[in-house]
């Protein structure tokens, strides 16, 4: 402190860090390290005290600072440079503040506890600022355990006005035909479905007949097989969950009714998953078995990248790109969960209509009906 006209003043303590210290301050948290920062406690009684460390040395004070997820692993020697230059600032400052003659020893006492009230609070921005870069960290897990977003595409069916493209449903059912249904089902569906929404009913019958149904029993108690007919489901590709674990290396296949709207983001996230197979990056290792797609939660997934370029032949002639199978399976699969859609955006059509029509009787029958009414005045009329 000075003293000045009779008052004492603080004077303000000269940082002993330097101001790009402050960048490596959330890194102090983060290293493996047992660092040495000079102990400026009690410093004035080392001074007093006559020994082999000489006057101007401090004995350091050991800090130690834990990993944080392995995170700046590798970085150890560019960080252990930058801590030794810091720590040799803070012993030069120490220096200069107990050679000044011009100060008291009480006024040194207490530029020491700034100063190390200084190094605390840097350390505890530190602390704040290493709790960010975990909770980043975390962010980051958090997305790799849950997989990555899925980007939004412009679906032709999302506006509130549009309809399903039919054409698209149809090549889709013919992707889940000959590239999903061998291992998915679609238990919620029936051929009669399709009728009218992408084949007629005679493709329809004949389509169906094509499977063997299991049905029964007969006059004589047993069962029998038949050919499909229209009410018949989509046929099942395994008995049971067992038998589907077994052929699959213990993944279960999902059903495909409701895919679209049950999975979060489910059109784009089944569009995204579908064509988003990739070489796992460096130093992500994939068990045995399995295959990266950033897009499934975990980033490994059992089902290899089924949908390459040619792997349908379309009946109208469409290129079958990778891109393209994606989109019409995906158009199949909401009409699947949705197939009321079209009806229900029509439905609501029809009633905002009818509900502005009455809107316009209801606001012309209050002006010309309840007008009269609200606008009438009672005049008191004294007889004498």
């Amino acid at each position: 402190m000075q003293k000045r006209n009779g008052e004492l003043r603080k004077r303000p303590c000269s940082p002993l860090l330097p101001l790009d210290s402050l960048f490596l301050a959330p890194l102090l948290f983060s290293i493996p390290l047992r660092l040495t920062v000079p102990d400026l406690r009690g410093s004035s009684a080392r001074r007093r005290r006559a020994g082999s460390e000489g006057p101007d040395s401090f004995p350091p004070a050991s800090i130690a600072f834990p990993i944080i997820n392995g995170c700046w692993e590798g970085h150890q020697p560019a960080f252990e440079e930058s801590i030794s230059s810091i720590c040799k600032e803070g012993q030069r400052a120490s220096s200069l503040i107990r050679g000044s003659s011009l100060l008291s020893s009480s006024w040194i006492n207490h530029e020491e506890a700034s100063c190390f009230t200084g190094l605390r609070a840097l350390a505890i921005l530190g602390v704040g600022a290493s709790g960010l870069l975990s909770f980043a960290t975390i962010a980051s897990a958090d997305e790799a355990e849950h997989g990555l977003e899925a980007p939004h595409y412009p679906w032709p069916h999302a506006g509130i006005l549009s309809s399903y493209d039919h054409a698209s449903i149809r090549r889709g059912h013919q992707v889940y035909q000959q590239v999903c249904a061998s291992c998915h089902s679609m238990s919620l569906i029936s051929y009669r479905d399709l009728v009218g929404v992408a084949y007629t009913e005679e493709e329809t019958k004949a389509m169906a007949a094509e499977i063997e149904v299991v049905d029964g029993p007969n006059d004589e108690g047993e069962m029998f097989t038949r050919p499909g007919k229209l009410s018949d489901r989509f046929p099942q590709p395994y008995a049971n969950e067992q038998a589907a674990r077994f052929s699959n290396g213990g993944a279960y296949p999902p059903d495909l009714s409701l895919i679209t709207k049950a999975r979060h983001n489910g059109q784009n996230y089944v569009f995204s998953l579908l064509t988003g197979y990739r070489d796992p990056p460096a130093g992500v290792s994939i068990r045995e078995g399995l295959h990266y797609n950033p897009y499934f939660p975990g980033g490994a997934i059992a089902m290899p990248k089924m949908l390459i370029d040619g792997a349908v032949e379309y009946e109208d002639g469409t290129p079958a790109t990778e891109a393209q199978m994606g989109k019409d399976v995906v158009s199949f699969l909401s009409w699947a969960a949705e197939p009321e859609m079209e009806e229900r955006k029509l439905m609501g059509v029809k009633w905002i209509f009818l509900l502005s029509l009455a809107l316009l009787q209801a606001a012309y029958y209050r002006r010309m009906k309840w007008s009269v009414y609200k606008s009438r005045k009672l005049v008191l009329d004294v007889v004498n």
